[in-house]
Parts: C-alpha cells; sequence; structure tokens
C-alpha cells in the first residue's frame, strides 16, 4: 500500500468510502454487514487504514454498521472520518446533537476526521451564518477538546462558493474534499479547485475517483489508445494513475460495493505510477470526447447574455444543463437551480430566440431551456 504523509501520520492512499456498501435486497439501508466484514478485513490487512462515512450514507446506517465493523481492531489503527450533514438545511443549528449520536452510532470517543459535509450553494449562507447556527464555533470546539483531530470541508459547489467558504474559514481547515478525476478536470473546474485549494495549503482528499463507475469502462476506441500505452493497466486503474500523478492528493476515497472491487483497488494501489505528459494527454483527449457527445459547446463568450430580456445567466445553465445531461440525472445541477430565484431558473425562457441571433456556437438555447426546465420538473 502507498502510504501518503499528513502532518504527523501516514495514510493510505486508498481511502475506504463508506457511501456504497453492499446490501441485501437492493434496501439501500440494509447493510451486508458480514460482506462489509469481511471486504474490512482485507483491507486491513493490506494497509488500508482510512475509513470514511457520515450521517446520511445508507438512510444513517453506514456510521452504525461501519463502528460495528472496525470495533474488532484497535482503535490506533485506523483512522475514521464522519461529517457534519450541511446537505439538510434542517440540521443547521443541531451540530452538537448530532455530532454526540454520530460517536455513540460509531462507538468511539473521537474522529480523527471531520467535514463540514458538502458545501454548496444550497448551504454556504447557513455554514457562514455562524452567530445564527454555530456550526462552526461548536466542531472549532471539539478539534480543540480533541473530539476531532483534524478538521475539514468536503464540497460539490461552484469555484466561488468553495472560495466564499475558505475565505471565513480557511484558517481552521486541514484538508478539503474533492470531486476529481480526469473528466471532471476541466468538465466540473476540478483544476481551478485544486490550484485554490493549494493557495490555502490543503492537501486534498478525492470523492468520486471513478465518476460514480463511469469511468470504470470506457468506449472501445478508448480502451484501444489506453492498451497501446499501458498494456497491463486496467480501466479503472487509468483513473486512479491520474490522480496519482496529481501531487495535491492525499487520500483517494472509493467507495467500494464488492470484495472483488476491494481487491483491485488495493492491487492498483500497490503502486505509484503516476502519468507521462503523452498519457496524460490521451486521458485528456478521452473526456472531451465522452462530453462532448453529451454537452453543447458553449463557450461562456456572455453574447447572449446581453441579448437576453429576462436576464438569465445562459452560460451557467447551459454549463448546468451539460452537467445534468451528462450525468445521466444526478443532484448536482438541480442543487444548484434551486437555490435560484424562479425567475432566474430555466423555466423562465419565453423562447424570444433574442440570445440564439448572437451565439457563435449555433446553440439552439430556447430549445435547451425547454428540455432543462423539463427534466427538471421529472425530478
Amino acid at each position: 500500500m502507498i502510504y501518503k504523509q499528513f502532518q504527523d501520520q501516514k495514510l493510505s492512499a486508498l481511502g475506504f468510502g463508506c457511501m456504497r456498501l453492499p446490501v441485501r435486497g437492493g434496501v439501500y439501508a440494509d447493510i451486508d454487514e458480514a460482506a462489509v466484514s469481511e471486504m474490512v478485513a482485507y483491507a486491513m490487512a493490506h494497509g488500508v487504514n482510512y475509513y470514511d462515512t457520515a450521517w446520511g450514507y445508507h438512510d444513517g446506517m453506514s456510521e452504525t454498521v461501519m463502528g460495528k465493523v472496525l470495533s474488532a481492531y484497535p482503535r490506533e489503527s485506523f483512522f475514521l472520518a464522519s461529517k457534519f450533514p450541511g446537505y439538510d438545511l434542517s440540521n443547521m443549528g443541531k451540530a452538537e446533537e448530532i455530532f454526540e449520536k454520530q460517536l455513540e452510532k460509531c462507538g468511539v470517543e473521537y474522529f480523527d476526521f471531520y467535514l463540514f459535509h458538502n458545501v454548496c450553494e444550497m448551504n454556504i449562507d447557513a455554514y457562514l451564518d455562524d452567530a445564527r447556527y454555530g456550526t462552526y464555533t461548536y466542531l472549532k470546539k471539539q478539534k480543540e477538546n480533541g473530539r476531532i483531530r483534524h478538521l475539514g470541508f468536503s464540497a460539490h459547489g461552484a469555484y466561488s462558493v468553495i472560495e466564499r467558504f475558505l475565505q471565513a474559514y480557511g484558517r481552521d481547515m486541514e484538508f478539503c474534499q474533492l470531486q476529481l478525476n480526469y473528466l471532471d478536470w476541466t468538465f466540473q473546474d476540478a483544476k481551478a479547485k485544486v490550484e485554490l485549494a493549494r493557495s490555502y495549503g490543503l492537501p486534498v482528499w478525492v470523492m468520486e475517483p471513478l465518476r460514480g463507475g463511469k469511468l470504470a469502462s470506457l468506449p472501445a476506441d478508448a480502451e484501444s489508445k489506453l492498451k497501446a500505452l499501458r498494456p497491463q493497466e486496467s480501466i479503472p486503474a487509468w483513473a486512479f494513475r491520474f490522480l496519482q500523478t496529481v501531487p495535491d492528493v492525499c487520500v483517494t476515497l472509493s467507495g467500494m460495493s464488492d470484495f472483488e472491487q476491494v481487491k483491485q483497488n488495493i492491487a492498483t494501489f500497490e503502486e505509484d505510477l503516476p502519468l507521462s505528459e503523452r498519457e496524460w494527454d490521451a486521458l485528456q483527449e478521452i473526456a472531451r470526447e465522452m462530453t462532448g457527445k453529451k454537452t453543447l459547446p458553449c463557450t461562456a463568450c456572455r453574447y447572449c447574455t446581453s441579448h437576453c430580456p429576462k436576464g438569465l445567466d445562459i452560460p451557467e445553465l447551459i454549463k448546468l444543463y451539460n452537467e445534468h445531461s451528462f450525468t445521466g440525472g444526478g443532484f448536482i445541477a438541480p442543487m444548484r437551480i434551486g437555490t435560484l430565484p424562479e425567475e432566474k431558473r430555466p423555466g423562465a425562457c419565453i423562447g424570444c430566440r433574442s440570445c440564439e441571433r448572437v451565439c457563435p456556437q449555433q446553440i439552439k438555447i430556447s430549445e435547451m431551456m425547454k428540455d432543462f426546465a423539463a427534466r427538471l420538473q421529472q425530478g
């Protein structure tokens, strides 16, 4: 197992994500504890020492099951991470109640790593309103008391949201967790977010390294390109090798759902094999091909916005439409759209086509808006 130095600790470069554990009968909350125990036993035996759970994973059962499974091992033999569930605004103001319950569910006296969960457009104002909700003050106090050893945050929000959070709390953050993979390097501005974290001296924890499984297999022509470069490398391993090339990355979390995935991922992380420049470029080309087939070619020139009688931020809406189309749904686009006033959402478009007359890419913007509004309504 490869290890990364974080302050005075050595963390396994592969972290065990506990959001996609094996379940019984397809029921998300019914975790197969025996299967998890087997997976964790193999992971521990092969050097994985970082385990990442959260309040909402598996409808609240992930923390409970992981607490039971990990109780079989000495507390100092693993690092346990959990998070304050700020993705649900009804939890704001309940930091103490939830934190105490999390410790109880996990059967521990402290968390090695604890995060503000999913800093995004929906909750940034509440996270920053410490006078009203006290989340930051409470978690900082727990760190001072040793019940949180290291404090950080995860984020699916836009660059500007992460920047606001860091401007307020960056001095007390020790790490950040970002959606990072070779597709999102440009598609979700991950490169800029990594650079922002670097400017605050923060190492990066990676979530969604395989983009929810989309990078575990590729079209035949893409696979052929990669096999020509590294015949022995599996397709999922390419996504991990990409992350091994980004110097800011400390821990890469993989939400492993079965024993075979654990074995394969651990085998990949037995070696540190970063990409050459040629290999990096090949992956970026594949990423462009993947997104280009399902997305609109907006360059954010913003000619359209000056011609929109409704004042819509068309480039941003196209960006979110592209995310929603490529992912086949997901939560990011609806989450961000939900923070906009009704008059700034896709459904506010009146179809006048003024924007289309000045679009250099000849995008049928009015049709996109209509389609986007319909998709969002379908949920």
